[in-house]
């Protein structure tokens, strides 16, 4: 077996990176690629950049909220993404006229057409309107991104091997969908306001509509809706039997905090980078080419991750990840305080290297997390425990945006007053070192090493086998049976039939 896994990962860092795609293709399915490039390309990344500048000029300039009430809703937007494992619950268990996957990406792409054509409406919706849309919008992205992390997730179980690459391949997608998001972004609101710009991506949400149309996908015969109930107290049990386990729950807890811990100040920082008096005064345009070059570096970690790191144990990447995250948030601390001026180095080119060092850092500490992520998901219910992670992330991102927030009100950081913004920084600086010291909660394994104890996958196999329902769109319990597994202190990878 380790000779056949050898001569796989050979061949397929020879085709990197175009017949790389082709082998993709050519093992998951063109449709599972053009699933990945639509939403977490399109989606996600282009349209979500875009997002993230119109709407904090919406707030700024249409909605005129001070920071802390932006940060405030802006956080509000992340709670679909919080209850992520219901997505993942439908996708796995509730099949809609036959198909499992294809009725949500068309949903998600229904729900965003309609949110942001609203949100592009001429007159200004009260306050209330405006949030209920944003989050709207947000939930057709969180449905869609949960369908195809099922997806994802499902291949790297049948495709253990391809586990990495398919994660760079989000990545990838995401990071240059970014970029070319944000670099667009600011004249698009130049040009048509941030409102226009709102109602343009309702063109995003069409293309993750075809998603649905074109996702190739087993049709699911006779399935008795009548059985329903039963697969989601199955699915409960499955996702409780594994969260218990301390192999799932440490590293789960560790995920949070690592989230929770960073304050999140971004928002006070877009408001000081428009401002003309304290702050650098940029452009809409060049705040775009700001968070463009940030997805440069976003992309430079994916490739560095792929390339370099990808085999490195999960502790290690993430202590260094995590000692460079607050080590570049310094550099917000010397452009708040103006120190780049006394080295010299003009706002605009002080920005653009901040940007990239941030993104790129960044990166590097979240891409282990979601393969850590993969590694945690028992078989038969890995789209929802996959959403019930991404959901414990998300809550992470939640407490890290309303903390930060409450510390922009106290600290009484306005629309016009930035004079404690430096205080901001540092304490958000300082708490991105806190999750050091939970760091022991995380696995020191390789991440080429299936995680979850054979027992547990065995139990999780057996009570999805004993349903008798094969609608579930998964490879069967032999197929589950060639996962490679670490077994005790020899580590050594056998199957899980040779382990029954």
């Amino acid at each position: 077996m380790k000779e056949a896994l050898e001569q796989e990962n050979a061949s397929r860092d020879s085709k990197w990176p175009w017949t790389w795609l082709r082998m993709l293709s050519d093992q998951l399915h063109w449709s599972l690629v053009y699933s990945v490039i639509s939403v977490y390309g399109i989606c996600q990344g282009l349209a979500c950049g875009v997002t993230e500048v119109a709407s904090n000029f919406y707030w700024k300039d249409v909605q005129k909220l001070q920071p802390s009430q932006a940060q405030f809703y802006d956080g509000m937007t992340w709670i679909p993404w919080i209850v992520k494992p219901v997505w993942g619950l439908l996708t796995d268990v509730v099949p809609v006229r036959g198909y499992r996957r294809r009725p949500y990406f068309i949903l998600a792409g229904a729900i965003g057409i309609l949110s942001t054509l609203t949100l592009s409406l001429p007159s200004t919706l009260p306050i209330t309107f405006a949030v209920v849309a944003m989050t709207l919008q947000s939930a057709g992205t969180a449905i869609s991104d949960v369908t195809v992390d099922a997806l994802v997730v499902q291949n790297s179980i049948t495709h253990p091997s391809l586990s990495s690459d398919m994660q760079s391949l989000c990545s990838f997608c995401e990071s240059i969908g970014g970029l070319v998001g944000y670099a667009i972004s600011g004249l698009l609101v130049q040009k048509m306001g941030s409102q226009g710009v709102l109602g343009l991506l309702s063109i995003p949400s069409a293309v993750v509509f075809s998603v649905g149309v074109v996702l190739k996908e087993t049709h699911i015969q006779d399935f008795s809706y009548n059985q329903v109930h039963e697969k989601f107290l199955l699915a409960g049990k499955s996702m409780w039997s594994a969260l218990k386990c301390p192999e799932v729950w440490r590293p789960c807890l560790y995920m949070y905090l690592s989230l929770a811990l960073s304050l999140d100040i971004s928002v006070g920082m877009f408001y000081w980078y428009c401002d003309p008096t304290a702050g650098p005064k940029f452009s809409e345009g060049f705040i775009g080419l700001v968070y463009s070059i940030g997805s440069i570096g976003t992309l430079l970690a994916a490739l560095l991750y792929q390339s370099k790191l990808k085999n490195h144990p999960f502790r290690s990447l993430l202590l260094w990840g995590q000692i460079l995250t607050s080590m570049s948030g310094l550099l917000d601390l010397l452009f708040v305080l103006r120190l780049n001026l006394n080295l010299h180095i003009p706002d605009h080119l002080f920005g653009v290297i901040d940007s990239g060092i941030t993104k790129f850092v960044g990166n590097l500490k979240w891409m282990p997390l979601m393969v850590l992520s993969c590694k945690l998901c028992p078989p038969g219910v890995e789209g929802t425990f996959f959403a019930l992670l991404m959901s414990i992330d998300n809550a992470g991102f939640l407490s890290s945006s309303w903390a930060g927030g409450l510390l922009l009100h106290l600290l009484k950081v306005t629309r016009e007053e930035f004079g404690n913004l430096w205080i901001a920084v540092l304490i958000r600086n300082v708490s991105r070192l806190l999750p050091l010291g939970f760091l022991f909660l995380v696995p020191n394994e390789d991440q080429n090493f299936a995680l979850l104890p054979p027992e547990i996958v065995v139990e999780i196999s057996e009570c999805v086998k004993d349903n008798k329902q094969n609608d579930i769109e998964l490879a069967s319990c032999k197929e589950y049976s060639q996962i490679p597994v670490l077994v005790g202190e020899d580590s050594e990878l056998v199957s899980l039939i040779q382990k029954t």
